[in-house]
């Protein structure tokens, strides 16, 4: 198993792509794994036969493990047994490319694998869905999540005359209930991006001494902003939204405060100062949370920020996040006030000193000029780790985002 991220330690596997007996060549994808961070194919580094897999699939492996053991022709018409580790810089074969050989029991002119994304693979296991029964309606005869789906639903009505009553109830206790009639307890396997999560929000939180501190104020301008934006020719095709003015609010804010991007060293008993930003947002998954980052944000003009938020969002939903895009964050962003939540106190991503909540934005009756207006109004919340930032800082950094966005000229000005 090799190490396709810093820090990671152990993967699992999630499907195979190949059986022994079948040739593979170099480049071509054997196996998909699941690491606390992300989804990965690995490929072959050289060609040869498959001698044996030595783990199957559901099995989490650690770094260093051999999965796979190929036979290699050491020189023409001789082969000889080798194990490797998928995915390690291995030589290339000098041996010629040869056509795979169909399994025992598949028709060798039908295809060897179905052709599907991993989020779709991913979305197939969940759902108990073998691939090769679905019928491809995607371009180039691909699977789509939709495809996965109908063959799902197709499953569960030819069992529902049978299958006890499981309307109402989420689907993992729908499945539970099916297998063993009752729906008082199920079980779910810590592991992946969820248990990666969940070790990393505890030692953060018993780590780093946090306070949260919270600002209220009125966002009608930049909400105002957000609208002629968009008809902005500048940002034609782009994603505008109020998540892009506060994302440059906080690299503003971060301009008129750099000691609040900065990380603890406990080992060296240093605060390390940070003159970049890699800006993280926070994103829900099927998989879990994962806090991708924008590297070097504070670089980036709005329409630059505004195309690296729509891929980073657009990468986290499908699962393609690499765990590349996961390492080096500074300050992190997460949005609960798409979900109609109005703050929230959150805890810092590992090797940050700040977070900044954001809440749902709504019209409120508020004091505008003397007189009780409707107005566009939310709520920030920062957390902020105290070894690093004190209170004035934490204070005058909340402050400066809130008056940025409350009178969004300031990102001219203040820039």
């Amino acid at each position: 198993m090799p190490d396709v991220g810093e820090g990671l330690t152990e993967a699992e596997i999630l499907k195979w792509y190949v059986q022994p007996g079948d040739t593979v060549t170099d480049g071509q994808v054997v196996c998909e794994v699941e690491t606390a961070k992300a989804a990965v194919e690995l490929p072959s580094p050289f060609d040869g036969t498959v001698h044996e897999l030595h783990h199957p699939e559901g099995t989490t492996v650690d770094v260093g493990k051999v999965i796979i053991s190929v036979n290699v022709a050491e020189d023409p018409g001789t082969e000889g047994r080798r194990p490797v580790l998928v995915g390690y810089g291995v030589a290339a074969s000098p041996t010629a490319r040869r056509a795979r050989r169909a399994r025992p029991g598949r028709a060798a002119a039908g295809p060897e694998r179905p052709l599907a994304k991993p989020p779709v693979r991913k979305l197939a296991k969940d759902l108990g869905i073998d691939l090769t029964t679905v019928v491809p309606t995607g371009e180039g005869s691909i699977v789509t999540r939709e495809d996965v789906r109908a063959a799902a639903a197709a499953a569960a009505a030819e069992t529902a005359a049978t299958a006890p009553r499981t309307d109402a109830v989420p689907a993992p206790v729908a499945a539970a209930i099916a297998s063993t009639g009752e729906a008082r307890e199920t079980r779910i396997t810590v592991k992946g991006v969820r248990k990666a999560t969940a070790g990393a929000m505890v030692g953060s939180a018993f780590t780093a001494p946090h306070v949260t501190e919270f600002v209220t104020f009125d966002i009608t301008r930049t909400m105002k902003l957000v609208g002629e934006l968009r008809s902005d020719k500048d940002m034609a095709g782009l994603r505008v939204n109020p998540l892009l003015l506060i994302a440059k609010a906080v690299l503003v804010a971060v301009g008129r405060n750099p000691e609040v991007n900065a990380a603890w060293d406990e080992a060296n008993q240093e605060i390390v100062l940070k003159h970049y930003v890699n800006l993280g947002i926070a994103a829900a998954t099927p998989r879990g949370l994962i806090v991708p980052n924008i590297k070097d944000a504070h670089t980036q003009s709005l329409p630059e920020l505004a195309t690296s938020l729509g891929e980073l969002v657009g990468a986290a939903r499908e699962g393609r996040t690499t765990p590349a895009a996961m390492q080096g964050g500074t300050f992190t962003i997460t949005n609960v006030g798409v979900l109609g939540v109005d703050t929230g106190t959150p805890i810092l991503n590992p090797g940050e000193s700040a977070i900044l909540a954001v809440g749902a934005i709504k019209l409120q009756p508020w004091v505008h000029k003397g007189k009780v207006k409707p107005r566009q109004v939310t709520t920030l919340a920062l957390s902020f780790d105290h070894r690093l930032i004190d209170g004035e800082l934490g204070s005058t950094f909340l402050a400066d985002i809130a008056a940025i966005l409350e009178h969004p000229k300031r990102l001219i000005t203040w820039a």
